[in-house]
């Protein structure tokens, strides 16, 4: 009965993966990442999965005759922590799933 024994196996080893996978899903829940754009007149924090927790800006950039360059700066600040944080998110999961075969990896 070889067969079962491989079968368990497999089955204990998805569950590590599962539970090491809910692990790291909650730490990057947890991580915060940050990024500016403008020199630093415009900042923006990220949680590790992308979600926007904080947008902070300089009392310079802040010109009623410069809105469009605010606005723009915000996107670049935001889209560069979500950047950063996809990355670390990349990081943190890349080694999941060594040892399981083919397709049992989400």
């Amino acid at each position: 009965m070889k067969g079962f024994g491989d079968m368990r196996q497999l089955m204990q080893q998805a569950q590590r993966l599962q539970e090491e996978m809910a692990q790291r899903q909650k730490q990057l829940q947890e991580m915060r990442v940050e990024a500016t754009a403008g020199g630093g007149m415009v900042r923006a924090a990220v949680s590790g999965q992308g979600r926007l927790l904080e947008l902070a800006f300089s009392a310079e950039v802040v010109d009623p005759a410069e809105v469009e360059m605010l606005q723009d700066l915000a996107v670049a600040a935001v889209q560069e922590a979500q950047d950063k944080a996809q990355e670390k998110a990349k990081e943190l999961m890349a080694d999941l799933g060594g040892g399981l075969p083919p397709g049992l990896m989400p």
